[in-house]
């Protein structure tokens, strides 16, 4: 194994995060009937917070406050009552990308295995314990909980001291975002590999080391 370690993203890249079937959900347990052209007004707002939290502009509490200050008002409640409904929900339509099981069980006793992600402290300990995941890491970094969010060094320098400083080159770090997870790594000096399970084009000037469209296509890569 090339590796002694192997971090991954969470959201799209170990579990599934359909935002608007829990969005749905959590709108539906209120007796609201949430369309889909209310979600894409709701992103409107949502999308460029996570940029500007991933820029280091926010924190995670003002992202979780901003994005739900109109349906708060509407439903005379908190965004924050909203915010911590939704991560419910999202936590009980919660499933696994195809392969990610199968994945962990052919890495582990040959890798060190670490989830780095900017999802929020609320959804990650339930999910990993609903799918029987948890077992298989040895750290679960959350940016909420370190106050600085990928692609910022300052999150995979916090990981590389909870791992006891293995060497760069033994490292590799997985996820769906080009961006945040795949520059992220190149610009902190781990190798990286970018899931692109959705076909999209590469953005320019980011070059993974490796990419692949699925899980087990990692799997064929990693345990060659």
């Amino acid at each position: 194994m090339k590796y002694d370690w192997i971090l991954f993203d969470a959201d799209e890249t170990i579990f599934n995060f359909d935002a608007f079937a829990g969005m749905r959900l959590m709108f539906e347990r209120l007796g609201v009937d949430f369309t889909r052209d209310d979600y894409a007004e709701y992103q409107l707002v949502n999308k460029p917070l996570w940029v500007d939290y991933q820029d280091g502009k926010i924190t995670a509490a003002q992202l979780k406050q901003i994005r739900f200050e109109g349906w708060a008002e509407k439903l005379d409640t908190t965004p924050l009552v909203l915010n911590s409904a939704f991560l419910d929900a999202m936590a009980d339509i919660c499933t696994l990308l195809p392969g990610a099981r199968e994945l962990m069980d052919a890495l582990s006793g040959k890798a060190k295995l670490g989830i780095i992600t900017n999802g929020f402290t609320e959804l990650q300990a339930i999910r990993l314990a609903r799918t029987d995941m948890t077992h298989y890491f040895d750290h679960v970094v959350i940016s909420e909980e370190v106050g600085i969010a990928k692609p910022d060094e300052g999150i995979f320098s916090h990981a590389m001291t909870l791992m006891g400083n293995p060497c760069k080159t033994r490292v590799l770090m997985v996820g769906d975002n080009p961006h945040s997870d795949v520059l992220g790594g190149l610009n902190f000096g781990i190798e990286t590999c970018w899931l692109n399970t959705q076909g999209q084009e590469k953005p320019q000037g980011i070059e993974p080391h490796y990419e692949v469209n699925s899980l087990q296509q990692l799997q064929q890569i990693l345990i060659a």
